[in-house]
């Protein structure tokens, strides 16, 4: 096959979720004269605007009034004036955010990545191996980036103190998670495009992984522990807003565990001091 036949699955698989978002917004393909970039950021915008308010709204219904007391203390809810708060410095970054996914499936598109477009064309077993590789350097990635942006004074200053400000539980929730400057969410997710350089990907897994993210920091500001190894719950995620030392991870604890920041919220508070 040549590349610009092959190509172009990626760009019918765009199309595929473009008309799936924006079909509703603009009946009859209108959406499709607008530039194929700004097709992607605005399917991605009001995707991950949805996802975040739907994620977020269930979840704080669930642990906050359907299970109030069982999973947090009362004393440990955040205001509805302190999530309100938190959803607008995320609407306020969230066009920004939608960048990043526009921007890689440009690259994708033109065959400026390691993509590629079926299961099938590898196989299952190099498959789950490529994705195996690929969450591992995300993690490390996302580790050091997370890092750095602690460890770089104008960096914590002028971007990560934004995020920073929910430092106890009673102001950390769902809707948090993405309450981030612009440029520091976009930063915590250069990871997954990196990796499309270097590591054979499959396309599709590339777009739900990084819908995935927004379930994934909703859950982690949530101050539930979960007691899931080796999964970086949010009791880990919890100690990382309180001590801003430890638990830089993303999905896991291991890359904390290699570098020595890995803080166990079951042991005594008092040794994260």
């Amino acid at each position: 096959m040549e590349e610009a036949d092959y190509l172009h699955r990626f760009v019918e698989e765009t199309d595929w979720y473009n008309g799936i978002v924006l079909d509703a917004l603009m009946p009859g393909g209108a959406w499709k004269r607008l530039p194929r970039p700004l097709q992607s950021w605005l399917r991605n915008y009001i995707g991950g605007t949805i996802l975040y308010f739907v994620s977020g709204v269930l979840w704080c219904f669930y642990i906050y009034h359907w299970k109030r007391n069982v999973y947090v203390p009362k004393d440990a809810i955040p205001s509805n004036k302190a999530m309100l708060l938190q959803i607008i410095v995320a609407m306020k970054a969230m066009p920004w955010y939608c960048a990043l996914p526009s921007l890689s499936e440009y690259m994708v598109e033109r065959g400026w990545t390691r993509c590629f477009s079926s299961i099938i064309e590898v196989g299952w077993p190099t498959y789950i191996a490529y994705l195996t590789i690929y969450m591992a350097f995300v993690e490390l990635g996302i580790y050091w980036m997370h890092r750095e942006l602690h460890d770089i004074k104008p960096l914590y200053k002028y971007l990560h103190a934004t995020h920073h400000i929910y430092n106890k539980q009673n102001t950390l929730s769902p809707f948090a998670g993405l309450a981030f400057h612009p440029l520091d969410g976009i930063l915590q997710a250069v990871p997954h495009v990196i990796a499309l350089f270097l590591i054979p990907t499959q396309f599709m897994t590339h777009i739900l992984l990084l819908f995935c993210e927004a379930v994934w920091t909703a859950n982690i500001h949530d101050c539930i522990h979960g007691k899931v190894w080796p999964v970086m719950g949010a009791g880990y995620h919890t100690i990382h807003h309180t001590t801003y030392r430890h638990n830089y991870g993303h999905y896991t604890i291991w890359m904390d565990w290699m570098f020595g920041t890995l803080r166990d919220p079951e042991e005594d508070p008092k040794k994260a001091e």
